[in-house]
């Protein structure tokens, strides 16, 4: 059993705050789950729900009061037209994706005149493969034909028929394509940096609870150190909030590793890769600079908490 008791910041400092936390429903955002199911939300004072919800819904109801933070980064496009939110730390700085091709596939260069399958045009998948190509130099616009196929299942059913030549998905998702024999071309966390996950609060919270985000802050950072550190703690985590089988909990563990931080900092290179795709997506004209969608001076309190330099 953890020792709540060990912490620098126990939790009977504080009142038990209680919050309800919105996170997308996949291993790649397992920062705060965990942070609740082993006890350091409880440690900084917060009787906290995690909710599962997407990205659309829980701009919603972050502005309508239901949610009072939101772990992931799918509401930014809702935050460039202006929805009074900032993001304040991130946690998963490397994206979580990976490029699977049929076996006689070897390398990313041969998918030159090749079809590559992803779920929809404009999604994670399509984005983050098309980066993931281009870092092996070739042109994803030009040198092979992108076409949208659906769920995992059918597109990997279409690789087995030679419809498609390779796929880009998100972990867990490798597991089972290894199982069916393809092979993992490139890991998008070993080619550069992408945020997939952080904490995005309401503008009228940093204004009026900047303490409250600080302790959160430092519950996401605490329970991305005990990922690093823990394994077999992490994996039952994982098993338990996903109700994923041992073997492929285990493999998200590994990409766990190579993705997330420790410090709660982001990227800023990759984070203006993400604005730049977000806006062209969007549509959008109006210059949107780092200052207009976050707030990083809290997380500097919290880091300086923690030691964090």
């Amino acid at each position: 059993m953890l020792l709540l008791s060990l912490f620098v910041f126990p939790a009977t400092i504080y009142a038990a705050d209680k919050i309800r936390i919105g996170a997308p429903g996949d291993p790649g955002h397992l920062t705060f789950p965990l942070a609740q199911k082993v006890g350091f939300l409880t440690a900084e004072g917060f009787d906290a729900e995690i909710i599962t919800i997407s990205g659309s819904v829980a701009a919603m109801a972050l502005t309508s009061g239901d949610l009072a933070y939101f772990a992931g980064l799918g509401i930014l496009r809702s935050i460039m037209q202006g929805l009074p939110l900032k993001l304040v730390a991130c946690f998963r700085p490397f994206p979580h994706f990976v490029l699977m091709s049929r076996p006689e596939i070897k390398s990313v260069k041969e998918l030159k005149g090749k079809t590559i399958g992803v779920p929809n045009f404009g999604g994670g998948n399509d984005l983050i493969g098309r980066m993931m190509i281009a870092h092996f130099g070739l042109d994803p616009q030009k040198d092979m034909k992108f076409v949208a196929g659906g769920g995992n299942e059918s597109r990997f059913s279409r690789m087995q028929q030679g419809l498609l030549h390779a796929t880009i998905v998100s972990i867990p998702a490798d597991f089972y394509g290894k199982k069916l024999g393809f092979h993992v071309l490139a890991r998008a966390e070993e080619l550069f940096t992408y945020p997939i996950s952080g904490l995005i609060a309401p503008d009228k919270k940093i204004r009026e609870k900047p303490d409250e985000i600080k302790r959160l802050i430092r519950a996401g950072i605490r329970a991305n150190r005990y990922i690093k550190e823990n394994r077999e703690g992490t994996i039952q985590v994982l098993i338990g909030t996903y109700r994923l089988p041992r073997e492929i909990a285990a493999a998200s563990y590994e990409s766990l590793l190579k993705g997330l931080n420790t410090d709660g900092s982001l990227p800023v290179d990759g984070f203006q890769t993400l604005l730049e795709d977000t806006k062209r997506l969007a549509k959008q004209d109006r210059e949107v600079s780092l200052n207009d969608v976050t707030d990083l001076s809290i997380l500097k309190e919290a880091q300086r908490d923690l030691g964090i330099k």
